[in-house]
């Protein structure tokens, strides 16, 4: 699975675009969420994004995700969403282990992008919030859903995928009233990456490079530094420079081609590997048998659920993957990491 940004395009013709905007969706038919979010006396609350501003009259009970990872934030902050997105990796309900159980027995209708964004399947969900803090969403895609209901996206200078996490959850907390429990979201999660770094010091002095599992077409995808990489640097290391040279546009991963995956050795490395099949070709790609880390023994390679949480970059998300990933760098840092995918 190529894991680059997801893009999107507008449909052509939406004749039912406007056909099922501002019912209160009481008839039971699709799981509901917002009840557990602040109280009405919150409201209206007003976002400021990239594209304006967006008012959000009452308490959201009826809340669709257009992005790709926002039904993680939404469930974390109780919200359960009648609509959720499929990115990748075909996960019960769109939603992967580490927040699935909070859904609650609910299944909410999972939309696709994979021809742009459904604006008729969202608009028969009858939502009363979109959020796409994280959808790559196009000045005209913000004015189409915004016809349907009151549609919250990034910040003004958010790139359209990925920008960082705690941004996207103060974005979502502030549409549903709930601004002071999303920055006790973020807080803890940083706190818990802190504590982890504070009982390894040592990591200050070590760099670290973050990839993709495998290559794909002749080019393996690197993350440069600032491109969801926080997840290393916030437990102490430092990222590998210069690889942003070799990204094709701003917020994209660098192309690593065959001849050149020596600028990705790092005292560290992780591989976001996926499957047996991913790790053997990785281990086949230009040099990589004969990197300093690899053969070394200080590669990291995950499952793919450990790669699916560090690619989603959510909170929830991150603590599982801080449990899980721990461990292997502790393993890698010392030069005792296996050189073989997990069984």
């Amino acid at each position: 699975m190529r894991l680059r940004a997801v893009a999107v395009s507008v449909l052509a013709a939406l004749p039912l675009l406007l056909a099922a905007c501002g019912s209160d969706g009481s008839d039971g038919s699709a799981p509901t969420g917002g009840e557990a979010a602040a109280g009405a006396g919150a409201f209206p609350v007003t976002v400021t994004h990239k594209y304006g501003a967006t008012v959000v009259p009452e308490q959201p009970k009826r809340v669709v995700s257009v992005g790709v990872t926002e039904q993680d934030v939404l469930l974390q902050l109780g919200v359960v969403p009648v609509g959720v997105t499929e990115w990748y990796g075909e996960q019960p309900d769109a939603t992967w282990p580490w927040a699935h159980d909070l859904l609650g027995g609910a299944h909410p209708e999972v939309l696709s992008v994979a021809d742009g964004f459904e604006f008729e399947k969202i608009a028969a969900l009858e939502p009363d919030l979109i959020v796409g803090t994280n959808a790559g969403l196009t000045k005209k895609d913000y004015r189409l859903l915004s016809a349907i209901a009151p549609t919250v996206t990034s910040d003004e200078d958010a790139t359209a995928f990925f920008s960082p996490w705690q941004d996207q959850v103060l974005q979502i907390a502030r549409a549903l009233g709930r601004e002071d429990d999303g920055q006790e979201v973020v807080d803890d999660t940083e706190a818990a990456y802190a504590k982890v770094a504070a009982a390894h010091p040592e990591w200050a002095d070590r760099t670290a490079t973050f990839s993709q599992g495998g290559p794909y077409d002749g080019v393996l995808y690197v993350y440069p530094a600032g491109l969801s990489t926080s997840f290393l640097t916030e437990v102490g290391f430092t990222m590998t420079t210069g690889l942003e040279k070799y990204a094709p546009d701003q917020g994209s991963q660098a192309e690593i081609s065959a001849e050149n995956v020596g600028l990705i050795d790092a005292d560290v490395v992780v591989f976001a590997t996926e499957d047996q099949e991913m790790f053997d070709g990785l281990q086949r790609f230009g040099t990589i048998g004969s990197l300093p880390a690899v053969a070394g023994k200080r590669a990291v390679y995950t499952d793919g659920t450990l790669a699916g949480a560090l690619y989603f970059d959510t909170p929830l998300a991150r603590t599982y993957a801080l449990e899980r990933l721990t461990p292997l760098l502790e393993q890698a840092a010392a030069g005792t990491a296996p050189r073989a995918f997990p069984s």
